[in-house]
């Protein structure tokens, strides 16, 4: 029975044939089995033509524990630590502190020269003494107008002085009371600005305000310090050393996964092969926003007993955020695994499917995002040789495994994670 290959080509062969002149019919007729014979030994050589050979990588499911965890970075910093300046201004004298130095409180760090402070609490201290000075003057007044107007008050019983005299007494009096009055004012004011001076005499011996150590000098005697505007800072003291703590930046994508109280472990590069113990200790809520990227700030908490870790340092932390037992897990290799197109002219179609582009597929949302929404995933694994799909629910993940929450596979269930092709067989 004839194809429809073969009638069309029959077809073609007679409409050739009909129109060629006689003498050609021949030659038309030998050149259009000639061209059947070629398309019928190409579709006979790409039908038997070996396909190239695929092996697949696999992993099988297993049963374990997993801890997730949420990577952030961020820099040591002391619990506790002080700048410490100066409210005056002046040149400074001496410094009697240096790097690393263990201070005290009260422990004297600079001294600014303190002949110009000094001369003004000693204007203050004269200008004191002058106002007390007054006081006693205004005293002796007061009692003097008091004892004249206690005898003009006598006279005027006895009839013997005249109501204007009493007047004038008694007015004089008042007066003297109210000097007193002004000049114990005087004495109050004068009293204030000697302490003012006193402690801008005292501010020129700069001292620690903790017990520390001296992480920054930044004064040199002779330098001349202003303090205008702003006070500039001398130093910087660090607490206590072997209690600090790090800061690192959560991503927001993260932040609802922390929590206080959580498990953690950093790393320095100064110490690579070294792993540190920490605790979070807050969460803070203002965002940080840099370049785009917004984070949150955490602290935690650590010990550095032995002062191997230093402010400054720049550390990777990673924050055990959950933890599962006896779950089924699946590598994440297997959740982003697709196996290969098959052959074209295998999957349908033949010659005209190989020629012919095909429609790409519709995107598939990323594994991540289902494992995110704990639904949605996929693995292969081989049935009769051939991948066959497997829609499984992820749930958490630590990176390298993932757990999958339904019971469609079994532990020990060799899943497919990727391919190696060998060569053709001759």
């Amino acid at each position: 029975m004839p194809t429809p290959d073969t009638a069309s080509a029959d077809a073609v062969a007679a409409q050739l044939a009909l129109a060629a002149p006689p003498r050609r019919r021949l030659w038309s007729w030998l050149a259009i089995l000639t061209l059947i014979a070629l398309v019928a030994v190409a579709l006979t050589v790409l039908g038997t033509g070996q396909e190239e050979p695929v092996r697949y990588k696999t992993a099988q499911v297993r049963v374990g524990d997993l801890r997730v965890k949420v990577s952030a970075t961020g820099k040591l910093e002391p619990i506790t630590q002080v700048d410490v300046g100066t409210e005056v201004s002046g040149t400074i004298q001496v410094v009697e502190v240096d790097y690393n130095d263990r201070v005290k409180t009260g422990q004297v760090l600079a001294r600014l020269d303190p002949d110009q402070a000094r001369a003004k609490y000693r204007q203050a201290e004269a200008a004191l003494n002058l106002a007390r000075a007054r006081v006693q003057e205004a005293e002796a007044t007061v009692t003097e107008t008091a004892n004249r107007l206690r005898r003009t008050q006598d006279l005027i019983a006895k009839r013997l002085s005249s109501p204007e005299e009493l007047d004038t007494v008694a007015a004089a009096s008042e007066r003297a009371a109210a000097v007193l009055a002004v000049a114990k004012a005087q004495v109050d004011q004068s009293q204030a600005q000697l302490d003012a001076d006193r402690r801008t005499l005292d501010k020129t011996t700069i001292r620690s305000p903790i017990d520390g150590i001296v992480l920054k000098r930044q004064v040199e005697p002779g330098q001349t310090v202003a303090a205008s505007l702003q006070t500039p800072v001398l130093f910087t003291l660090a607490e206590n050393l072997a209690q600090m703590q790090l800061k690192v930046a959560v991503d927001e994508a993260d932040v609802g996964q922390v929590a206080v109280g959580q498990e953690a472990s950093f790393t320095v590069d100064a110490y690579p092969d070294r792993d540190f113990p920490a605790t979070l200790t807050q969460v803070r809520y203002a965002p940080e926003t840099v370049d785009g990227v917004v984070t949150y700030g955490t602290l935690l908490s650590l010990d550095n007993a032995d002062l191997s870790l230093r402010p400054g340092m720049t550390a990777t932390a990673e924050i055990l955020v959950g933890e599962e037992h006896d779950a089924v897990l699946v590598p994440n290799a297997a959740l982003r695994f697709n196996p290969p197109k098959a052959d074209a002219a295998k999957a349908g179609g033949g010659l005209v499917a190989m020629l012919l582009p095909r429609r790409p597929p519709s995107p598939k949302r990323a594994p991540e995002a289902d494992r995110r929404t704990g639904k949605g995933g996929k693995v292969w694994i081989l049935r009769e040789g051939a991948p066959t799909q497997v829609e499984v629910r992820a749930g958490a993940t630590d990176g390298v495994s993932t757990q999958i929450l339904d019971d469609v596979l079994a532990p020990g269930t060799e899943v497919l994670v990727d391919v190696e092709r060998r060569g053709a067989k001759p």
